[in-house]
C-alpha cells in the first residue's frame, strides 16, 4: 500500500466532505422548481457559499483521480467513503453538538469497517478484462439501476426521493470513479492523444455533471443527513464492484478474507447510517414549508 495514495485519498475525502456540506447548505435554499433540472446549477452557480462547495469537491475529485492514478479502485474506494467523518467534523463546529455514543460508534465502525476491508483484502492491481461484455454489462447495470431510482424519487420526492437520489448519485460517481482510472492508464500509456481519442474522458464528464444535478437535487429537497450517507455507502460499492468486475483489481478470496471483507463493508455501511444520522448533521431550515412547495409543484 502506498503511502502516498493513502494520504491523497485522505485528503480528497476530507475536501469532498466539507464541500458537501457547503453545497447543502447553498441548494436547500435553491428554487425547488429547477428539482432534476440543469437549471439548478445556473442558480447555484450565483451563490458564493455553493462556489466555495464546489471548488472543495473539484478539488477532491482531483486528488481523488491522481489517487486513482497509483492505486486500485478497491483500495481508493473506501477511504473516499471517510467523507462522511470530514462533514461531520465541520457539522460540529456549526452546531457545536458533542460525539456522544451515537458519534464514536459511527466514527468507529467506519474507520474499522475499512481498515478490515483493506487489510484483509489487500487490493492489488492485474490486468484489466478485456471481454467489452462484460465491461458493458457492468456498467450498464450500475447506470441502468440509477436511472430507475432517479424515475422513483421524481414520484417520492417527499419522502425517498432525496436518499434515492443520492444512491442513484452514488453509483453514478463509482462508475465514474472506474472511467478516471481507465483514462488515467491510457494517459500514462500514450499521452495526451491516446486519452483523447478514447471514449472514457468524454464520458466522466458527462457522468459528472449528471451526478452533480442528481446530488444538488438531493440537497435542495432534503437535510444532508437524508441524502449523504446513501451516496457515500453506495460510491464505493460501485466503485469496488467495477475494480473487480472489469478493471483487473484483486482482492484475497480465502473463506476468512472474504469474511472479513463482507464485515468490513458491512460495518463501513454501519458506519455510515450512523453517522449520517448524527444530531450534529445539519437539518435543514424551514423544511415544512418546503414540503408544502414541493407538493404545490
Amino acid at each position: 500500500m502506498s503511502v502516498l495514495v493513502l494520504v491523497l485519498a485522505v485528503c480528497a475525502a476530507c475536501c469532498l466532505g466539507f464541500g458537501f456540506v457547503l453545497q447543502q447548505n447553498a441548494a436547500e435554499r435553491a428554487p425547488l422548481g429547477d428539482f432534476l433540472s440543469p437549471r439548478l446549477l445556473l442558480d447555484l452557480v450565483r451563490v458564493p457559499r455553493w462556489l466555495a462547495g464546489m471548488g472543495l469537491m473539484v478539488a477532491g475529485m482531483a486528488l481523488g483521480a491522481v489517487a486513482l492514478g497509483g492505486g486500485e479502485l478497491t483500495l481508493v474506494e473506501p477511504i473516499l467513503a471517510t467523507n462522511l467523518l470530514f462533514a461531520l467534523a465541520l457539522s460540529r463546529v456549526r452546531t457545536r453538538q458533542p460525539l456522544g455514543r451515537q458519534g464514536w460508534a459511527g466514527l468507529a465502525l467506519l474507520a474499522g469497517g475499512v481498515s478490515a476491508f483493506v487489510l484483509a483484502g489487500e487490493p492489488r492491481g492485474g490486468s484489466a478484462v478485456t471481454d467489452p461484455l462484460r465491461h458493458w454489462l457492468i456498467v450498464g447495470v450500475m447506470l441502468g439501476l440509477a436511472l430507475l431510482l432517479t424515475l422513483c424519487a421524481g414520484r417520492f420526492r417527499l419522502t425517498w426521493g432525496p436518499a434515492l437520489l443520492a444512491l442513484a448519485a452514488g453509483l453514478v460517481y463509482g462508475v465514474q470513479d472506474a472511467l478516471t482510472r481507465i483514462s488515467g492508464r491510457r494517459f500514462s500509456a500514450g499521452g495526451l492523444a491516446e486519452l483523447l481519442t478514447g471514449w472514457q474522458p468524454y464520458a466522466v464528464v458527462v457522468l459528472g455533471i449528471t451526478g452533480l444535478i442528481l446530488v444538488q437535487s438531493a440537497f435542495e429537497t432534503a437535510p444532508l443527513r437524508r441524502s449523504l450517507p446513501a451516496l457515500t455507502a453506495a460510491q464505493p460499492l460501485a466503485g469496488i464492484a467495477c475494480g473487480v468486475g472489469f478493471l483487473g483489481d484483486r482482492l484475497h478470496t480465502g473463506p476468512a478474507a472474504l469474511a472479513w471483507e463482507a464485515g468490513g463493508l458491512a460495518a463501513v455501511v454501519a458506519g455510515i447510517v450512523l453517522l449520517g444520522m448524527h444530531p450534529a448533521m445539519p437539518q435543514g431550515t424551514g423544511d415544512s414549508g418546503r414540503e408544502r412547495e414541493l407538493e404545490r409543484s
